[in-house]
């Protein structure tokens, strides 16, 4: 019973050591500023109608689903991007990219009106040298030794130290 009395009494503590503040109500427009006049464009209006999309004020969202990759051996590409969207503007997805020290890079992603893009980047796998095991398709090619003959003279000597 005392530790229930306890609880309470932290709880009733805890929620008025910091009082939310209250902010007036905004009113939106303002009817005290004048509106804005702005001067006529000096060029001419156009002669063709304006299309029907412009005259809609916003679309609504839509939702999609998609998603690609690509892994081609060869180049060393490796990546790939999935995202869905539903029909309120919520975005979710992720995308994956090989980097060339040999991790994966793993971004997954929300985006909406309200919070904007976040995103988690996690990567996989160790970072480790890059050296390509690049193989010629053809063997180098066997030049024969020079016409000329080698210089008479002895080889320059540098200075180890100045």
């Amino acid at each position: 019973m005392k530790v229930l009395i306890l609880a309470a009494l932290v709880a009733v503590v805890a929620s008025q050591a910091y009082p939310k503040p209250q902010y007036p109500k905004p009113t939106y427009p303002d009817p005290s500023y004048p509106k804005p006049a702005y001067p006529e464009p000096a060029y001419p209006k156009p002669a063709y109608p304006s299309p029907a999309y412009a005259k809609t004020p916003e679309y609504a969202p839509m939702p999609y689903n998609f998603d690609w990759a690509v892994k081609d051996d060869p180049s060393y590409n490796d990546y790939a991007h999935q995202e869905t969207a539903d029909d309120k503007g919520y975005v979710t997805g992720s995308y994956r990219v090989l980097l060339p020290d040999g991790r994966t890079q793993v971004v997954n992603y929300k985006a909406d009106d309200y919070t904007g893009y976040v995103a988690d980047v996690k990567y996989e796998g160790e970072a480790k040298e890059y050296k390509p095991a690049y193989k010629p398709a053809y063997p180098s090619p066997a030049y024969p030794s020079p016409a000329y003959p080698s210089p008479a003279y002895p080889a320059p000597k540098y200075p180890t130290k100045y």
